[in-house]
């Protein structure tokens, strides 16, 4: 009789993880179709002390592999409740495959109710669809209803330095935490960002950077968008091109 109840836990347990698990992949599913993608949450510290608990996500593809995890991040979301109040505010980057607007986040905080982000152009093609920013950062504010992308002059003080992981979902750092339901914490995120990137990502600058003295996005050949390509601002050929083909 006792092993029956033994084995009557044992299998109750296995049935638990496996729903949890069954769970965590439907919803998935609901965000991502192809079912690629990974999310997970982490611990924000704001700049008042407090912190709050923001869901993050990302959907993978690009790579002929179905199942790698190092693929390209098609689409990025965080969703967080602004502290005190029952607000839910969802920030997603598409990462648009058109004209390549995709952005990373590097930090969020709240300020009398109002959420404000920090977000770096992920590559080139996106540095040059946002104007080409020096210091190389996009800022935005929620209004209540939509995020508007804001100044550097704008953006608080108080918002120094990344407090999310930069990048986000990392398989060297997930690996033993795969199924755990709880949030990275503050010490783990300081830990992870330190651990490499560029610093002027971890701890955010306000004057602009020199080209010929950094490896960041400011060093990027200027390009423009011209009818559904990337070309040089002085490209008469390309542009030429692009005339002929969307005739």
């Amino acid at each position: 009789m006792k092993n029956r109840m033994m084995l009557g836990i044992v299998k109750g347990v296995v049935l638990t993880v496996l729903l949890t698990a069954l769970a965590g992949c439907m919803t998935l599913a609901k965000e991502n179709p192809l079912g690629i993608g990974k999310s997970w949450k982490e611990e924000v510290l704001l700049h008042d002390g407090t912190t709050l608990t923001a869901k993050r996500s990302h959907s993978y593809g690009g790579y002929p592999v179905i199942d790698s995890t190092s693929r390209s991040v098609l689409k990025e979301e965080c969703k967080f409740t602004i502290p005190g109040t029952n607000q839910d505010v969802t920030w997603k980057s598409d990462f648009g495959r058109e004209q390549q607007d995709n952005l990373t986040l590097l930090a969020l905080d709240v300020f009398n109710n109002t959420p404000y982000i920090v977000t770096n152009p992920a590559g080139c093609l996106a540095y040059n669809h946002w104007g080409r920013p020096n210091p190389p950062y996009v800022f935005f504010k929620y209004d209540g209803t939509t995020w508007q992308r804001i100044s550097l002059e704008e953006l608080p003080v108080e918002m120094r330095e990344a407090n999310v992981i930069i990048g986000g979902y990392d398989e060297r750092w997930d690996r033993d935490r795969l199924w755990s339901p709880e949030p990275v914490s503050v010490e783990e995120i300081k830990k992870i960002n330190a651990s490499g990137g560029q610093r002027h990502l971890r701890v955010f600058v306000r004057e602009p950077l020199d080209p010929k003295k950094t490896q960041s996005s400011v060093s990027c050949e200027e390009l423009i968008f011209y009818k559904g390509a990337w070309i040089g601002p002085g490209d008469s050929v390309g542009r030429r091109m692009m005339d002929r083909i969307s005739k």
